[in-house]
């Protein structure tokens, strides 16, 4: 019996090293949700706050804030529904940002079927998380992959040629850092590659006119109109978004009595977990034709060396 003891012991031993990984990774679990929890709270006092001012403006008839106002009670409304009903993914909290969302990797799958997106050889697709899928299918298909970069602040695209990632690299290669590392910054001025179908995040669509909201800061806007300027895209390019079903909205998108504005991006195409939704375009808002200098302020201007080039 003295010979068992030894492996009683590692055995009692190793058990009692599960517990402890159990007990730790469960307080980890805790203190992730905890600080998440934090974090949400944060977020939409911030929120909040940044609600009040914009409600402030346009109460003293600052006209663009009465232009956006109603966005901004859009964004939280769908943030906020998101956030509630545990229907975003990483990164948590979704306010503020292109909201990834539960079901974006089946919404990616569907999109990358669409026969425009089939027949496509070049594909624009914004950076953020729930279009990861949709980048990935991109250098699966053997397209080639525009994406602009980050806060368009260094450069204007970056583009990955097909077959020039191994496929172990796919999912590397479609976060910002891959793109960093192994796509080639785009010659703004110089590049006449015709784009065949424009993919952009969205925080809330409407599949009656198309209207689109962003996250608020314009850069979507402004890398289609610059693209429009440039004539690597046109009229009749599809612009397609993929999004939670929660996010197709057809009330107060926009308000009665409010419009989008002329450089508002709408949508031809919404894709979800569950379904593809084609805008008639008959009722769609018109696309931006480039653009438009006297509605850019000057911070965004000076910030933006793209502009800067393009203006000259």
């Amino acid at each position: 019996s003295g010979g068992s003891a030894w492996p009683r012991a590692t055995a009692a031993a190793a058990v009692a090293r599960r517990g402890l990984r159990a007990v730790s990774c469960q307080a980890f679990v805790q203190e992730t949700e905890a600080e998440r929890l934090a974090l949400d709270k944060e977020a939409r006092q911030s929120m909040e706050e940044h609600m009040k001012k914009v409600e402030d403006l346009a109460a003293e008839g600052n006209i663009r804030a009465q232009k956006t106002a109603w966005k901004w009670r859009v964004r939280k409304q769908i943030w906020d529904y998101l956030e509630d009903n545990d229907l975003a993914d990483r990164p948590r909290p979704v306010h503020n940002r292109i909201p990834n969302f539960k079901g974006s990797g089946e919404a990616g799958a569907r999109l990358a079927q669409l026969p425009e997106f089939l027949a496509a050889k070049v594909v624009k697709v914004n950076p953020d998380t729930p279009q990861k899928s949709v980048r990935i299918a991109v250098m699966e298909q053997n397209k080639v992959l525009y994406v602009p970069q980050p806060r368009l602040r260094t450069g204007f695209f970056s583009r990955l040629e097909p077959g020039s990632v191994p496929k172990s690299q796919f999912k590397y290669a479609s976060t910002p850092g891959g793109m960093r590392e192994l796509a080639k910054a785009v010659e703004t001025l110089t590049d006449k590659t015709k784009i065949d179908i424009v993919v952009i995040g969205s925080v809330a669509v409407n599949p009656e006119n198309g209207a689109r909201v962003g996250k608020g800061e314009g850069f979507a806007e402004l890398e289609y109109g610059i693209l429009r300027m440039l004539g690597q895209v046109d009229d009749s390019t599809p612009i397609i978004t993929c999004v939670h079903d929660c996010q197709v909205v057809t009330k107060n998108l926009p308000p009665a009595g409010m419009e989008l504005m002329k450089h508002d991006v709408p949508v031809d195409i919404i894709v979800t977990p569950t379904r593809v939704i084609i805008v008639n375009p008959e009722k769609r808002y018109p696309k931006p034709t480039g653009i438009y200098w006297e509605l850019l302020s000057k911070e965004k201007f000076d910030q933006i060396k793209v502009l800067q080039n393009l203006k000259k």
